[in-house]
C-alpha cells in the first residue's frame, strides 16, 4: 500500500485518534477509581475506552471491507 492511498490516510487517522481517545479514557478510568473523591468519573473512564475500542474496530473493519470489494470487483 502506498503512503497516498485513501485507505491508509483512513488507518493512520483512526489509528491516532483510537490511540488519542483510549489514553484519556484510561486517565479517566484512573482518576475515577483511585480518586477517593470521583467515583462517578469510573464508569465513564470505563465507557471512554470502550468507545475508543469500538472506533478502532470500526475503521479497521471499514478499511479492510473496501479493500476486499476492490478485489472482488477486480476479478469480474
Amino acid at each position: 500500500m502506498d503512503v497516498k492511498d485513501p485507505r491508509m490516510k483512513i488507518l493512520t487517522a483512526v489509528k491516532y485518534v483510537g490511540a488519542t481517545i483510549l489514553a484519556i479514557g484510561t486517565l479517566i478510568f484512573l482518576v475515577g477509581f483511585f480518586g477517593s473523591v470521583s467515583m462517578p468519573l469510573t464508569p465513564i473512564g470505563i465507557g471512554t475506552v470502550v468507545g475508543a475500542v469500538f472506533i478502532f474496530i470500526m475503521g479497521a473493519f471499514f478499511v479492510s471491507t473496501e479493500e476486499m470489494l476492490e478485489k472482488i470487483y477486480e476479478m469480474k
